[in-house]
């Protein structure tokens, strides 16, 4: 009679794991957004995250968890525990920090779970720069080299197409660090900087008069911005968009993986979440944890490149 007790005892304990995986998720899940509130990867997350709550029946919350350029969030995330329950908010952030020597960690120390966006980058200037198109900036920044500021998070996207277009042109910018889109628009509304790449979720502030939009890094011109130039039409060959997904710390169960990659499928398909990104200037691209982890592998061969490039790679 024990020894049956004990062997079905024993047969729970192994059934448990699989028993738990099949639960989840039983609790809130969180996503650790590295910037802070009123940012763009922030403003695509929090209208994503009732779409993926309704899918996953659990509540899902946002953390922001900000500084150094994302990378704070980013370590926070990776050590968190492997169970599913904290998502990481990344974007091409993941390789430009980690090349440019900002930070340690890598898109490998991370599985992915879904691509969901992808936001074009506009070059904008504040309204008390002495030129409003890119046939003046490229005067005024050939005439003053060194002389132009740029707000970025260093080692970021911000920085890395500004670095792609001064490259490109052949001009040199000054670069001033800020950490997130929210503080960087701060900067150039108040003219503390010359120059910032920001997206469509300005357009409001160019019709106002407070910024001035130059160049989109499109293949294309926007329909809703129809007199800004691409810089292809320009005679650069420089396009360049933000990609955003979400991925969990390696080693994550695949039970938990499989159960957020079709929630996220879900979440990325409803109307609602089209909608709320057409507001964000940000094109709904969704792709699946296969489709994610090829395009993270081809993201992170050309963040190495132009990190080289550009001059910005760190030995390791």
């Amino acid at each position: 009679m024990m020894r049956g007790l004990a062997a079905a005892a024993a047969a729970l304990a192994l059934l448990a794991p699989f028993t738990a995986s099949a639960q989840y998720p039983d609790r809130p899940v969180k996503i650790v957004v590295p910037w802070p509130a009123g940012g763009d990867t922030d403003n695509i997350f929090r209208p994503f995250a009732p779409l993926l709550q309704k899918q996953l029946g659990q509540t899902v919350v946002i953390a922001n968890v900000k500084g150094a350029s994302g990378t704070v969030g980013e370590r926070d995330a990776k050590n968190s525990p492997a169970d599913g329950y904290t998502l990481f908010a990344a974007h091409d952030f993941i390789h430009s920090a980690y090349y440019t020597g900002v930070t340690d960690v890598r898109y490998t120390d991370f599985d992915p779970i879904c691509l969901i966006t992808a936001t074009p980058s506009i070059i904008t200037a504040s309204p008390k720069t002495p030129y409003n198109d890119w046939k003046g900036l490229y005067a005024y920044a050939k005439a003053h080299p060194g002389e132009v500021t740029v707000g970025a998070s260093l080692g970021s996207t911000s920085q890395f197409s500004m670095a792609l277009v001064e490259k490109a042109a052949g001009l040199k910018f000054k670069y001033i660090p800020y950490d997130g889109l929210a503080p960087r628009m701060n900067a150039i509304l108040g003219g503390h900087i010359d120059l910032t790449d920001s997206n469509l979720t300005q357009n409001s502030k160019v019709q106002a008069g407070l910024l001035k939009f130059i160049a989109i890094l499109s293949d294309k011109r926007n329909p809703d911005i129809p007199n800004v130039p691409t810089m292809k039409e320009l005679g650069y060959n420089v396009v360049y968009a933000v990609s955003r997904g979400l991925m969990v710390p390696k080693g994550t169960p695949q039970a938990a993986e499989a159960k957020l990659e079709s929630a996220c499928a879900a979440a990325a398909k409803d109307p609602a979440f089209a909608k709320a990104m057409a507001l964000q200037g940000t094109d709904v691209d969704f792709r699946d944890r296969k489709g994610y982890a090829e395009f993270l592998k081809t993201d992170d061969a050309l963040y190495k490149r132009v990190s080289e490039d550009l001059g910005l790679l760190k030995k390791r």
